[in-house]
């Protein structure tokens, strides 16, 4: 009797390195599994860093909106995270040990944003149980807190300039809405959005208040209020295809975002409808 033990597969005799046989993989949906839910990501160095006066009023807000929506809160390392750079940069530490260093202190600074809205059920889960289970911490509670920095740790890729790892916090948070198929990504900054120069250093400086990766890449700001890295990223993301920059000094442009106001700066790829 004779056995077929070849598996009925696409892919089977194919070679994942060809282009034509990696476009096919295009041809069907992506399932999104949190097309309900909304990802904050609260910049550290803007709030967290300056104490009480300007946290507390975006951690207010925040429980405000947990009444209504579930929220995936994320913050990064902040201060301590640029200290680290300069300490480890100095010391000749590779960008994957920055990397696994740098998600540390984004952990710390979720724990107390976690504290802070503990009342409403929400706690900063670590990095290695949000992939696998951050759908049932949802359905436990209204929202989770976890540590920006992707998780590459030293598999973090290589930057084009310098050591301090390109994946960092904003990063993270696109990476985490087009995996699990978020409804909308808010950056909250201390900022209104983007500018083509550094508003606080230019008086002269213009604002940006829509425009896509593309048109991004070819101005070459010298520099953005977001990693660096989301103009790639966002090249190809499916299912997160904008993001929002708000200014978190005005704590009710969190909650227009996630509604679906325009209130900020919107960075968005080619499949972007809006």
């Amino acid at each position: 009797m004779k056995h077929d033990n070849h598996i009925n597969s696409m892919y089977m005799r194919e070679s994942l390195l060809d282009k034509d046989v990696m476009s096919k993989s295009a041809a069907a949906p992506t399932f999104k599994m949190l097309p309900h839910v909304h990802i904050v990501k609260v910049g550290a160095s803007s709030f967290i860093d300056k104490g009480r006066d300007v946290t507390y009023p975006i951690v207010d807000k925040l429980r405000d909106i947990l009444k209504n929506e579930t929220l995936v809160i994320s913050t990064g390392g902040g201060a301590r995270s640029k200290h680290l750079f300069s300490v480890g940069i100095d010391l000749g530490l590779p960008t994957g040990v920055l990397a696994q260093l740098a998600g540390e202190d984004a952990l710390g600074n979720a724990h107390i944003l976690g504290t802070l809205l503990s009342p409403e059920g929400v706690i900063a889960i670590p990095p290695e149980s949000i992939g696998h289970l951050l759908p049932l911490f949802l359905k436990a509670a209204p929202g989770v807190i976890y540590a920006g920095m992707p998780p590459y740790s030293i598999w973090e890729h290589p930057s084009q300039v310098g050591n301090i790892p390109s994946n960092r916090t904003d990063a993270g948070a696109v990476l985490v809405a087009d995996t699990f198929g978020m409804k909308t990504v808010t950056l909250v900054k201390d900022v209104d959005g983007l500018y083509d120069k550094d508003p606080y250093q230019h008086d002269d400086a213009v604002f940006i208040d829509k425009i896509s990766v593309d048109e991004l890449e070819k101005m070459n700001l010298q520099t953005l209020p977001f990693n660096r890295v989301l103009i790639d990223i966002m090249k190809t993301t499916k299912l997160c295809t904008s993001f929002q920059i708000v200014n978190g000094n005005n704590p009710d442009l969190i909650e227009a975002s996630i509604k679906g106001e325009h209130v900020g700066t919107i960075i968005h790829n080619n499949n972007y409808v809006g």
